[in-house]
């Protein structure tokens, strides 16, 4: 695959606000789950009148993509005439930030801001950066900048929406008796999927009839299947920032346990059959139990309109409108 490439919006010249998102997280052929909601907010932006095309660099392909990014990008500058830049993740950031001219903004969504070379590199590009936006109060205090914009990335709650159980189970070819932890995300070392595994294991020793379903790399569409036939989801990263599965499964109606990551607790507040753990393998396998235990579904949908993608994506263009009005 090419190691760039652009998804333009044919509609970009006819409206005022024109923005060039560069990211290296977007759903391309081959990887159709891949950044899907950079993809959502850029589709709810378009929504809003704001005309969006999208730069992607293919950094999981080769990380020297983003050297070979930077004709390309220039070339894409040159060829519409964007009001403003805005970048998600460090990396896409740093490709973003070697022009002056327009005002740019960065997103930061998690752990890029905590791990590695990529946490030196966010510090750096706040400092650069017109506006910075972060997914939640962890990111801000991680990437230790106080006048970031908190905006959770918003949820498509007409896709995630409660189905019955036993339709979606059947859509999927599983059993109707047996009961299902979830996990829904990359097969990343930093997802730790060894633990839940362990997890699930010591609930069997037990004699519960449970099983593992694991869905990565599917396409998004088909994951509120999955989380609508599922018992419980889990999630015991090591960081997150906003994790959009603990949303998307509140939309869904599903119980949740989780580490106590991101804004996660906040998400959930005390919606009954969600639980947090200390994300070791005892205290997973205990509060799935509970949540096995608890044996239905919860009304974590009541708590959801506020993360929709509408409301996300206002909340960043009046960034972009705010960072307008300045320069003028």
């Amino acid at each position: 695959m090419r190691a760039t490439q652009i998804f333009a919006d044919p509609k970009l010249e006819d409206v005022d606000l024109r923005v060039l998102v560069v990211a290296n997280l977007y759903p391309h052929p081959g990887a159709p789950a891949f950044g899907t909601f950079v993809y959502d907010e850029v589709e709810a932006l378009r929504a809003l009148g704001v005309g969006v095309d999208v730069f992607f660099v293919n950094g999981k392909e080769s990380k020297t993509n983003y050297l070979r990014a930077y004709r390309p990008f220039w070339q894409q500058l040159r060829a519409r005439p964007y009001r403003l830049l805005h970048a998600h993740y460090a990396l896409s950031g740093i490709v973003a930030a070697a022009q002056r001219r327009l005002p740019l903004v960065v997103t930061f969504h998690g752990s890029e801001v905590k791990i590695g070379f990529t946490a030196i590199l966010s510090r750096l590009l706040a400092r650069r950066a017109s506006a910075v936006i972060v997914t939640s109060r962890w990111v801000q205090r991680a990437l230790n900048w106080p006048r970031a914009t908190v905006i959770p990335p918003g949820i498509n709650l007409d896709m995630f929406r409660p189905v019955p159980q036993a339709e979606a189970r059947q859509a999927l070819g599983l059993s109707l008796s047996r009961r299902y932890v979830l996990f829904a995300g990359q097969m990343r070392p930093d997802k730790r999927v060894p633990v839940i595994r362990q997890a699930v294991n010591l609930l069997q020793d037990e004699g519960i009839d449970v099983e593992l379903l694991i869905v990565s790399g599917r396409p998004h569409r088909q994951v509120p299947l999955y989380m609508n036939a599922a018992d419980v989801l889990v999630l015991v990263s090591d960081y997150e920032g906003s994790p959009m599965v603990i949303k998307e499964a509140m939309a869904c109606n599903l119980p949740i346990v989780s580490g106590d990551l991101g804004d996660a607790r906040m998400v959930i507040g005390d919606t009954v059959g969600c639980y947090l753990c200390d994300r070791s393998v005892e205290d997973t396998a205990a509060k799935l139990k509970s949540a096995l235990a608890f044996g239905r579904r919860t009304n974590g949908r009541e708590r959801m309109a506020a993360y929709s993608l509408a409301n996300s994506a206002a909340r960043v263009q009046a960034v972009y409108r705010g960072l307008l009005e300045k320069k003028s």
